[in-house]
């Protein structure tokens, strides 16, 4: 690896005009006819004219959602589903800064920021399935607190979370702006966000499933269950971890440029770790399902459609994703354990959309299916997160080193904040070195 500061024409130099560098960092980065781009570009301007219409002319109009299904899958996908992806930032967090496990520092700020844009993003698509979204902010600002309501824990929850993972990644954006003093403050705040993020990220993760508490005659019994909350919190685990693996297997093609050799080397070694990871949730996830089932005595749902549809989501997408991760972490095979986390991913939406709108009022006559317009916002939504996901890694320290003035800095400090790779230093070493007291 190059030890030399080579950053300097990527972050914003010593005396450099702020505004003139914003300027200058709007210039696209990278090819633009590239496959990614010629499929998610029409898609995403699509999406967008979609959502003036869907504000303009309202959700009869762009949406197939009534008052027997009030919900669809801006509710059941972007936000149910996406909440249980972007669970990796919090248990990558507490895996590293709470058990110290340091060889997890490498993938910290990715997967913080992936976890970030998902919350925006979905929360933005929230809006979208509001009937009047100019109320979003009523439990904000006191009116109509319903201090009562689970939507109003989830709604502080979220806001609250959001705030937090922009507390840590903060860093990264003031080392792309040199900003020496704000970087060294953010620092410091960096350990107390990620405890508290860890702890609403946990909250809301089981006040998702606690909505569905109050569907218990509308939702299929082989889905509703008291511990809904508990399922929700222990599939976010392998749901995250999934995520993780997947963004980072593809990140490491796609900006294998700005990846140490010391990082791509490791990279076998955290897929491996996380795999374990999911497959352990996996495992407890089955056996509490298995309880549910057996205290639940709804054994003669199992020989119905919906009953079919259980047994597929339990043996396709539980049984056989932790029997290939657990055999691809024996092998060390990559090939095994991404086809485990895709799978792991695709059960993941296929549990959220069966409790959320598939066995939801299953035995009405006419059930919802989404309208094409839904469909193509939902994936404008998807691809846009990617979109800025990709602008941000492509200016900012996220798999880049780190300008070297942070690494001294954080020696004054005593901080440990995870970084790409501080130019010419081992941050796992560095993190472990006892800090300097000056007199």
């Amino acid at each position: 690896m190059n030890t030399t500061d080579n950053t300097t024409n990527v972050y914003r130099r010593v005396g450099q005009d702020l505004w003139t560098f914003l300027l200058s960092e709007l210039k696209p980065k990278g090819k633009m006819l590239t496959p990614f781009n010629i499929i998610s570009a029409p898609i995403i301007l699509l999406g967008l004219i979609l959502i003036v219409l869907r504000f303009t002319k309202g959700l009869g109009a762009t949406t197939n959602l009534n008052q027997e299904f009030p919900w669809g899958i801006w509710i059941g996908f972007d936000v149910v589903t996406g909440v249980a992806f972007a669970a990796g930032a919090y248990l990558v967090t507490f895996m590293v800064y709470v058990l110290r496990m340091e060889k997890y520092h490498a993938i910290v700020r990715a997967t913080v920021l992936n976890g970030f844009l998902a919350y925006v993003f979905y929360a933005g698509a929230l809006t979208l399935d509001l009937g009047r979204p100019w109320k979003i902010i009523n439990p904000i600002i006191g009116n109509s607190f319903g201090v009562s309501s689970v939507l109003f824990l989830v709604a502080w929850h979220f806001l609250l979370y959001m705030m937090a993972q922009f507390i840590e990644f903060s860093p990264a954006v003031a080392e792309w702006l040199g900003l020496k003093k704000l970087r060294k403050v953010l620092g410091s705040l960096t350990v107390g966000a990620v405890v508290f993020g860890i702890c609403l990220s946990m909250l809301h993760q089981s006040g998702l499933g606690a909505l569905f508490l109050l569907a218990p005659a509308k939702i299929h019994p082989l889905w509703y269950t008291e511990y809904i909350p508990v399922l929700f919190i222990v599939s976010s685990v392998f749901a995250g971890m999934s995520i993780v693996i997947i963004e980072g297997t593809i990140s490491h093609r796609v900006f294998h440029h700005q990846i140490s050799a010391e990082h791509h080397a490791k990279h076998m070694d955290i897929m491996v770790g996380l795999s374990r990871l999911a497959a352990a949730a996996l495992f407890v996830y089955f056996f509490m399902k298995i309880l549910v089932l057996v205290h639940g005595m709804h054994w003669d749902e199992l020989l119905t459609p919906m009953g079919y549809l259980y047994l597929l989501e339990m043996i396709g997408f539980v049984v056989l994703p932790f029997v290939i991760f657990v055999m691809g972490a024996k092998n060390r095979d990559r090939k095994l354990l991404l086809s485990a986390a895709v799978i792991t991913a695709v059960g993941i939406i296929f549990n959220r959309l069966n409790v959320s709108v598939i066995a939801f009022k299953w035995y009405a006559p006419m059930h919802y299916i989404p309208s094409w317009i839904e469909i193509v916002i939902t994936l404008a939504v998807v691809f846009g997160e990617i979109w800025a996901f990709r602008w941000v890694v492509n200016r900012m320290p996220v798999f880049m080193e780190s300008p070297q003035w942070v690494k001294h800095l954080d020696d004054e400090v005593g901080q440990t904040v995870p970084q790409g790779v501080v130019a010419g230093v081992n941050s796992e070493a560095a993190a472990l070195q006892p800090v300097k007291i000056k007199k």
